[in-house]
């Protein structure tokens, strides 16, 4: 069973798109429409797969309810419809690669800022079974979500490493996001590469594509998936923020949890519509370390000072010259999220 994107402006609860209830080891999904007023709601935009799993996580389990969070989550496309959506006030949270975040400061002039993380991006270099070698890239077609942002932004600079300059040596296009960019390459043998992360890394292994590295083993630290908003209505509605957080957090632990692993590779299963086998492989990449899921969704400033790094270098923001990465984040909402945690307040 899968949770099918949205048009902008359709956002709902996460439920299933099936016709009927789906029981998995035991949890039924049912639609729930919030209608109680005391509920504060928190519009989410976001990329679906294993990197936001806890909002799944979060909505049926009740971690959000919990919280007394009414939550909408629409699964984007692609980063500019998150970017666009955020800054006209569609969404209040979203989750993305935090260049995201940073590009709608920069380039956009929107002040957003980053709430905390998720991961190291958990991507990898795929490419065609017929493509040996980063090198023979040359004169190929790769694809990315968007070509200035996040993902992108490895590639090219995997690529800059090896003497592979995007417009001379190779062609850049922009397909969307990860699932799109996995039937796009599973299917045009004119795309020859991507960045992609599991299950969809996994998927095209097990179709005979070729791994050519990760994130971790060609660039290092990089600070992935987060969550940011709007910094006005951050501040503005602080408590919702820091209890949405301490939710997130919560689900996150219990997707984690080894106690809860048979239930967890049900609902990737389930939610992901993958096979058994690479259901337990996704599994076995979230909860691994490094490189998995990070544990509490930490916020990795050496990873967010790698994101700024690239984008000096790649794309020249600010003249090459990177500045400090507390420019970008307030872990203050974190903080008291954990706090709100361990002081058992639910």
């Amino acid at each position: 069973m899968t949770v099918a994107p949205m048009k902008p402006g359709l956002a709902r609860p996460i439920v299933p798109t099936a016709c009927v209830w789906l029981a998995v080891a035991g949890l039924v999904w049912a639609d729930r429409t919030w209608t109680n007023s005391g509920l504060a709601t928190v519009r989410v935009v976001a990329f679906g797969g294993l990197s936001t799993m806890p909002l799944r996580i979060a909505q049926s389990l009740g971690q959000f309810a919990r919280q007394d969070l009414a939550v909408t989550v629409e699964f984007t496309p692609n980063s500019r419809v998150l970017r666009d959506g955020l800054a006209a006030g569609q969404y209040d949270i979203a989750h993305a690669a935090v260049d995201n975040a940073v590009a709608m400061v920069e380039t956009a002039g929107v002040d957003v800022v980053i709430l905390m993380g998720g991961d190291d991006s958990m991507n990898e270099l795929i490419v065609r079974p017929e493509v040996d070698s980063i090198a023979a890239l040359a004169g190929r077609t790769v694809i990315v979500d968007a070509p200035d942002t996040a993902y992108a932004l490895q590639l090219k600079k995997i690529l800059l490493d090896r003497g592979l300059v995007s417009g001379r040596d190779y062609t850049l296009k922009p397909v969307g996001g990860t699932p799109q960019r996995w039937e796009a390459l599973r299917t045009d043998p004119a795309y020859a590469a991507s960045m992609l992360n599991p299950p969809y890394a996994l998927l095209a292994v097990r179709d005979g594509f070729r791994r050519l590295g990760s994130v971790a083993e060609l660039l290092g630290a990089y600070q992935g998936m987060g969550a940011f908003a709007r910094r006005a209505w951050a501040r503005e509605h602080r408590d919702t923020v820091v209890r949405y957080l301490a939710a997130y957090v919560e689900a996150l632990r219990w997707f984690l949890d080894p106690r809860h692993r048979a239930h967890a590779i049900e609902i990737l299963t389930a939610e992901l519509a993958l096979p058994r086998d690479v259901a337990e492989q996704t599994y076995a990449r979230a909860v691994g370390s490094p490189g998995g899921l990070t544990p509490d969704a930490r916020l990795d400033l050496a990873g967010l000072a790698q994101v700024l790094k690239l984008r000096a270098e790649v794309e020249g923001a600010r003249s090459g010259r990177p500045v400090s990465p507390e420019r970008y984040c307030d872990l203050t909402y974190y903080a008291a999220a954990l706090d709100r945690l361990a002081a058992g307040r639910r």
